[in-house]
C-alpha cells in the first residue's frame, strides 16, 4: 500500500496518532528519568498529554520558536519526548549522543550558536564544562520531572522547509557533523517507512533498540505511532534484559542496529526460544551478515518470518531495502542490499570522474532520496561537496548486478589494496566462525589488511578454525584479539574503523 505525502511535524504526528490510538500502549524496561510519570508502562494519549507538560517547563525555561536545544543524555525513549515537547514550541532539537566529549560538545555548541542544553545524571558533568553556555541555558531533565508548569504553553509551527531537527553523523572520521531536516525532508522518509509497515496487517508490539539520537529513530517512532502499533523502547541491550523482555512482552516487530544483532546471536543460538514469537526482524541503516539473519529466522516460530535489511544513511534516510526468509537466506549473496522504492529513492554507480558504470562495474554509490538532509549546519559547503544534481555521493563503494539489486562493498575511505570488498570478508569469517562476534579489517603497516577480532563471551579463540576459514581468502595480517567492548564505537554501534587505524598505526 502506498501511503500519502505529509510533512512531518514530530508533535503534530504525535498528537493526531494520540487521538486516533489513544489507548495503544508502550513500554519501558527502566523508568524514564524526565518522564517517571509514565511508569514501566503507558499509552499514547498519556504520553501526549504529558509532553505538552514538558514543553510548558521548558518555555518556563526560556525557550521560544526557533531556538536550538541539543538533547545530551541517556539513550532512552525521554530523549526523543523531550524532542518532540520541544517541538511544540517550536524549537529545533539537536539530537546528540551522550558518547560525546566536552572537547566534541565545545565545537557543536559553537556552531550552533551556544544553544540550550538539556542534559541529565549521564552527561552532567560534561555538559557543565562545555564552554561559554551560560547557567540559566542548562536545564536538567531529573529537575524536569520535578516541577509542574504554572500555564499549559500553546503549539507553536515551524514552515514546512525550515530547519526543525538536527542529527549528527557519525563522528567515524572526526568531528560529527551537524544534520539539519525540515518538516518536508523527514515527511518524505516517514513516508518510506509507512509503505513498509503496511504490509504488515496485525499491529503486535514493535519492540526496538535504537540509539534515539540516529535519523531512524524519529521516522520510525513516528511512522509506527501513525498506524497504532504497541510500542517497547529497549533501553538495556544486554542478553539477560532481553530475554526477559522477548519472553515476557513476546514482541512481533523487533529492529536495532546490525551489531546489536551480531551481539545477541550467541543468546539465539542457546535459547532460540526466546525469539520464537517474532514475525518481522528489521535492521536499521547498515549491511549484516548472512548468517546472523539466518540464525534469527531460524529462532522464530512464525509461520514465514522475514528478515527485513535496510541500507541508508542518515543524510538521506533508509534508501534500499531487502526481504529474506528462511528460504531464501540460503543462497542470499549479503552484499546484495536490494532495491529503491519507487518514486522515493534509487541509487546509481559512478567512476571516480562521475560518469555513470554499467551494471557489474563496482563504483561510487550515489543517492537519490526525496527525504534528503537540507544541509550541515554551518558547514554548506562540506554538504554541497558531496550533491550532484538531485543525487547525493554516499561515501560508499559498490556495484548493480544485471538485474539493477545493489551490491555494497566497501566504505570509500576503508578501500584496502587489492581487496574488492573488506565487508565481504568480514562477512564471511563471522558466517563460518561462530566463536567470533566482531570481525573488522583495517589497513595496518604499509596498507595491508589488518583484521582486528573479538571472541564472544564464554568462547575460546579457536586457532585452527581461523587459518582454515582464511584457506580462500585474500593474505590477511596475523589478526589483533580485543575485548568487544573495547573497539572504538560510534552511538549507533559503528566501528570507528580511520581511528583505530590511527591508534594501530602511531
Amino acid at each position: 500500500m502506498r501511503n500519502p505525502y505529509e510533512p512531518l511535524n514530530l508533535y503534530s504526528n504525535f498528537q493526531a496518532s494520540a487521538e486516533r490510538f489513544p489507548e495503544v500502549p508502550i513500554y519501558f524496561d527502566e523508568p524514564l528519568a524526565a518522564f517517571p510519570e509514565l511508569k514501566l508502562e503507558t499509552t499514547y494519549k498519556a504520553c501526549e498529554q504529558a509532553i505538552i507538560q514538558k514543553a510548558s517547563l521548558l518555555q518556563e525555561c526560556g525557550i521560544k520558536k526557533r531556538d536550538k536545544i541539543i538533547i545530551y543524555k541517556s539513550p532512552k525513549f525521554d530523549t526523543y519526548l523531550l524532542a518532540v515537547a520541544a517541538s511544540y514550541l517550536g524549537a529545533v532539537p539537536a539530537m546528540i549522543s551522550y558518547h560525546l566529549p566536552v572537547e566534541t560538545m565545545n565545537v557543536l555548541a559553537e556552531r550552533l550558536e551556544f544553544p540550550y542544553i538539556l542534559f541529565d545524571q549521564e552527561t552532567a558533568e560534561k555538559a557543565h564544562h562545555i564552554e561559554n553556555i551560560p547557567a540559566e541555558k542548562l536545564i536538567r531533565a531529573e529537575e524536569l520531572a520535578l516541577s509542574k508548569p504554572e500555564n499549559l504553553a500553546s503549539q507553536e509551527t515551524l514552515s514546512l522547509d525550515e530547519i526543525s531537527y538536527m542529527t549528527h553523523t557519525s563522528g567515524t572520521t572526526g568531528i560529527p557533523k551537524l544534520i539539519a531536516h525540515s518538516a518536508h525532508s523527514m515527511g518524505f522518509r516517514t513516508q518510506w517507512q509507512r509503505n513498509v509497515l503496511s504490509l504488515i496487517t496485525e499491529k503486535k508490539l514493535a519492540a526496538f533498540h535504537i540509539s534515539p539520537v540516529h535519523s531512524r529513530f524519529n521516522i520510525g517512532i513516528s511512522s509506527l505511532m501513525s498506524q497504532g502499533f504497541p510500542m517497547f523502547p529497549i533501553a538495556q541491550p544486554d542478553h539477560a534484559n532481553i530475554e526477559h523482555i522477548m519472553t515476557t512482552y513476546k514482541p512481533a516487530i523487533v529492529e536495532t542496529h546490525p551489531n546489536n544483532f551480531v551481539q545477541w546471536v550467541s543468546l539465539a543460538r542457546k535459547k532460540p526460544e526466546v525469539f520464537a514469537s517474532v514475525r518481522y526482524y528489521h535492521s536499521t541503516f547498515d549491511a549484516i551478515n548472512k548468517e546472523t539473519m539466518a540464525v534469527f529466522l531460524n529462532s522464530s516460530k512464525e509461520r514465514r518470518p522475514v528478515f527485513m535489511q535496510v541500507y541508508g544513511q542518515s543524510e538521506c534516510g533508509p534508501m534500499i531495502l531487502r526481504f529474506h526468509t528462511k528460504q531464501s537466506i540460503q543462497k542470499l549473496d549479503a552484499r546484495n542490499m536490494g532495491y529503491g522504492m519507487k518514486d522515493l529513492t534509487d541509487v546509481r554507480i559512478v567512476s571516480e570522474k562521475g560518469e555513470v558504470v554499467p551494471n557489474g562495474t563496482p563504483g561510487n554509490i550515489q543517492m537519490l532520496s526525496k527525504g534528503r538532509a537540507l544541509t550541515y549546519y554551518k558547514e554548506d559547503a562540506r554538504f554541497s561537496e558531496n550533491v550532484y544534481g538531485p543525487f547525493w555521493d554516499s561515501g560508499d563503494y559498490g556495484m548493480k548486478n544485471e538485474a539493477g539489486a545493489l551490491l555494497l562493498l566497501d566504505r570509500q575511505v576503508d578501500l584496502v589494496e587489492n581487496i574488492e570488498s573488506t565487508l565481504a570478508i568480514e562477512d564471511k569469517l563471522l558466517d563460518t566462525l561462530r566463536f567470533l562476534d566482531e570481525v573488522v579489517i583495517i589497513r595496518g603497516k604499509n596498507g595491508t589488511p589488518q583484521p582486528v577480532i573479538s571472541v564472544a563471551s564464554g568462547e575460546e579463540m579457536d586457532w585452527e578454525a581461523w587459518f582454515e576459514a582464511l584457506s580462500d581468502l585474500p593474505q590477511l595480517n596475523e589478526p589483533l584479539v580485543m575485548a568487544y567492548e573495547d573497539i572504538p564505537r560510534t552511538a549507533t554501534m559503528k566501528v570507528q574503523r580511520l581511528k583505530m587505524e590511527k591508534e594501530l598505526n602511531a
